[in-house]
């Protein structure tokens, strides 16, 4: 990922795909930040024609998405014109609706975000409330660039969910979210289309889609927050499952006869984890997490492990501290996770908004799977 594509993604010179190819190109004009990329580089890593690279950036250029970076020295030839994103040329938004709270980010076309609010949420409030409040967000981070396009907005909230339908299931701790039109509510709100995903995807897609990030092959992102869920990239895409409802991570059971959970069963690892939390015994709560990971390492076979969350945040060096050492044991005994690397997504819930936005964007720039 990171920008980068392999042969069989790339572009057709067929009329039929004029907007799959500008995709194509948008994402290689992403990938090369401010330094810019030529048209012949554009060409070879497209597989389209010099020509067809041509007719497309003329059109870029007219839309006011790609401009003139200026000449890259001779290696002999005519000096080559470099060509770069406008990364300013138009915005998404971004939502988190958590059990408690809403962060709300306006990014560009780069994913860099611009402007983030945050206001106090009870997603157990009535619905049109939730709503409101999310919509007034909307319209505030829309003031901000008041004459520049926003694309739509991206919403993550916490599962089970399904994404296709843009309909909310039975939220943990919130059952009267079950069969919630959630997308098409808001987008009557607000006007703009709405993609909707669960937390964790949101936050992994972000993961995957940053230049130098998390990117590169499997991996898993664990969010502990008010609750604990798995976002997984699996093959270069997130991996949701038939029905959104793969990355429950928090439910499963480490305890049999544990703790009562807020999904009805005892021992799940979001229980025990939260609980040694609340009373203060950071180091187990990060072993408790350690073990659960250690299971989805073996389950997997993954390359890495991303922490991410305002738990995790409030002491990152414990978190992966011990993270990491169950892993490490698991191991030593023959297990999987040997050369598995655990790190932090660095800014609590934020990283959840910010991917919340790249719901809207991955398709601009043809990665369809993974906002789909």
């Amino acid at each position: 990922m990171n920008g980068s594509r392999t042969k069989a993604q790339a572009g057709a010179n067929l009329p039929a795909l004029r907007h799959h190819n500008a995709a194509l190109i948008l994402d290689l004009l992403r990938a090369a930040g401010a330094e810019g990329i030529s048209r012949l580089e554009l060409a070879e890593g497209t597989g389209l024609t010099p020509q067809a690279v041509s007719k497309i950036t003329a059109r870029l250029r007219e839309d006011g998405l790609a401009v003139g970076a200026g000449l890259r020295p001779s290696t002999g030839g005519k000096p080559r014109t470099v060509l770069r994103l406008v990364p300013d040329a138009q915005f998404a938004v971004g939502l988190h609706l958590d059990r408690d709270g809403l962060t709300a980010v306006l990014v560009d076309l780069a994913g860099r975000p611009v402007a983030v609010t945050r206001a106090p949420l009870d997603l157990g409030a009535p619905a049109d409330r939730v709503l409101a409040g999310a919509a007034d967000a909307v319209h505030d981070l829309c003031a901000a660039e008041p004459h520049k396009p926003v694309l739509g907005v991206g919403v993550a909230v916490p599962g089970p969910l399904d994404h296709r339908d843009g309909v909310l299931r039975r939220v943990t701790g919130f059952p009267q979210w079950d069969g919630y039109p959630l997308r098409a509510a808001l987008a009557e709100r607000t006007g703009l289309p709405v993609a909707l995903d669960k937390d964790t995807n949101a936050a992994a897609l972000a993961l995957a889609l940053a230049p130098g990030g998390a990117g590169g092959g499997d991996f898993a992102y664990l969010h502990l927050g008010t609750g604990l869920g798995a976002g997984l990239v699996l093959g270069g895409r997130v991996h949701r499952g038939a029905r959104t409802g793969a990355g429950e991570f928090g439910h499963q059971t480490l305890q049999l006869d544990g703790p009562l959970c807020g999904c009805g069963g005892r021992g799940c690892v979001e229980a025990l984890c939260l609980a040694a939390e609340a009373r203060g015994d950071r180091p187990e709560a990060a072993r408790i997490l350690g073990a659960g990971a250690a299971n989805l390492v073996g389950l997997l076979d993954i390359d890495r492990v991303v922490l991410g969350g305002r738990t995790v945040a409030a002491d990152e060096d414990a978190y992966v501290r011990g993270v990491r050492a169950v892993i490490e044991e698991r191991a030593a005994r023959g297990g999987a996770g040997a050369g598995v690397t655990v790190a932090v997504a660095r800014g609590g819930d934020r990283p959840v908004a910010e991917g919340a936005a790249q719901l809207v964007l991955a398709p601009v720039f043809g990665r369809v799977g993974e906002g789909e």
